[in-house]
């Protein structure tokens, strides 16, 4: 694409589900489109927690944008990571130097995982928002594992086989769900020293229920289902610390360290380090999250040609809450702002964003998920159906759908998680570190 032709430029930041919707709407439009992402490939990030429990592969989840996008005339994709945004000028600055010219740009770079203040907590208590989240918590597990058989020490046989998941979100619970089925039918009869049946999965939550987003019933249904498979859900309880030993947690003004291997953490999000960038050039506002306050139309104050969308964003509806991050509403924000760019070059009003919700869904485990679509909510074999047939469909690429369909049935019929590779460095595995003593000063802060 010419930079210099007069045909209106589009560039978008990021390739997850709003850029790219966007991008694929604009395919008619009379504009040149440019898709930068720092990856090659757009991921489905909803089922990350099945890669990280063996039950699907990675590819089986991800797609690369160029195969996508190919059959678009007007639209390139570019790999690289945006380092700025140069307002004045128009330009969007990337890590290398390069700069891309737009006329409106749209920001969908997402968010990562937040320790709340607390980020030296994250190499021992990964998160799970990438491929290589999703392949080092799947090495971490089966490695656990791996060093209980080998384990003669009772304590540290014990502490190889106990799991924490930080956080009662969709992800934590579907995580814990996952785990519990793992440990409990696909590895039952793999060991000979061990009883992966006997493994700890304990789910930590800080408020009073599972799935807090949900309807109490739903919640205390999800919680059932989570107890049914062996998971030890605590409620209202904090997270301390988080050490290479496993985790201090408090309950009622009591700590406990919990001797673990491994950690996964489910807790809170935070914007990308771009949100900040952008906020400090326009002037925009700044939620809790790091996410850019938009205005009704998602564009930013004082600057109609930027665009925020997904999980960056902060919409505030008319109730003054803000929509989730979760992605419908990033879907149906990057398919308005591809009606919005269209309307604009024709010289009509753009008019406001309205989010239609469709709905929420979360599976626990086998034949168990929860519903709840606001005028009905129901649990159990017929919402874990439809969760997976609306998971499937939405997988961007005909070839993904087809593979994940085959490999769920597989693991239907016969229990077993085929994609189950450790992978990345061998694990070694000290002693657990001791519990900290009551009388020792408590200097750490909380999440």
């Amino acid at each position: 694409m010419n930079p210099q032709r007069p045909t209106h430029r589009v560039v978008i930041v990021g390739g997850g589900f709003g850029g790219l919707n966007l991008a694929r709407r604009l395919a008619r439009s009379p504009v040149d489109v440019v898709l930068i992402d720092r990856r090659n490939f757009h991921l489905f990030q909803p089922l990350l927690f099945q890669v990280a429990t063996g039950a699907l592969s990675p590819a089986n989840i991800a797609a690369p944008l160029r195969s996508i996008l190919r059959g678009q005339r007007n639209t390139a994709v570019r790999q690289g990571e945006v380092a700025d945004i140069d307002v004045a000028r128009r330009e969007v600055v990337l890590r290398e130097g390069a700069r891309v010219l737009y006329d409106t740009l749209v920001v969908a770079s997402g968010v990562r995982h937040s320790y709340f203040g607390n980020d030296q907590w994250e190499p021992n208590a990964p998160g799970l928002k990438s491929i290589e989240d999703a392949t080092e918590i799947r090495r971490r597990v089966l490695s656990a594992f791996e060093a209980a058989e080998q384990e003669s020490s009772p304590e540290n046989r014990a502490a190889c086989l106990t799991f924490i998941i930080v956080g009662g979100g969709p992800t934590g619970v579907e995580m814990a769900g996952a785990l519990a089925e793992l440990s409990r039918h696909t590895l039952e009869q793999e060991f000979r020293t061990i009883k992966t049946s006997e493994a700890r999965i304990l789910l930590v939550e800080g408020l009073d229920r599972v799935l807090p987003t949900y309807p109490p019933s739903l919640s205390q249904k999800a919680l059932k289902s989570l107890e049914r498979l062996g998971v030890s859900v605590q409620l209202r309880t904090k997270i301390i610390d988080v050490d290479a030993g496993g985790a201090t947690i408090e309950t009622d003004s009591q700590r406990e360290h919990i001797a673990a291997r491994t950690v996964i953490w489910a807790a809170g999000v935070q914007a990308s380090p771009l949100g900040r960038a952008i906020a400090e050039k326009t002037k925009t506002e700044l939620d809790r999250n790091g996410r850019l306050v938009v205005n009704s139309d998602l564009t930013v104050p004082g600057h109609p040609e930027i665009f925020v969308i997904g999980d960056l964003a902060c919409f505030r509806q008319a109730d003054g809450r803000p929509l989730p991050g979760v992605a419908p509403v990033a879907i149906q924000q990057g398919r308005f702002v591809a009606r919005a760019i269209a309307r604009r070059l024709r010289g009509q009003p753009v008019g406001s964003f309205r989010y239609r919700d469709m709905g929420n869904l979360a599976t626990i485990g086998r034949s168990a998920a929860v519903a709840d679509f606001g005028w009905l909510r129901f649990s159990g074999f017929l919402a874990w159906f439809l969760w997976l047939v609306i998971h499937l469909m939405n997988l961007i690429m005909f070839q993904n759908r087809l593979l994940v369909l085959i490999q769920w049935a597989w693991n239907y019929f016969t229990y077993n998680r085929s994609a189950r590779l450790i992978t990345g460095p061998t694990e070694s595995f000290p002693p657990p570190a001791p519990a900290p003593s009551p009388n020792d000063p408590q200097t750490r802060s909380s999440a």
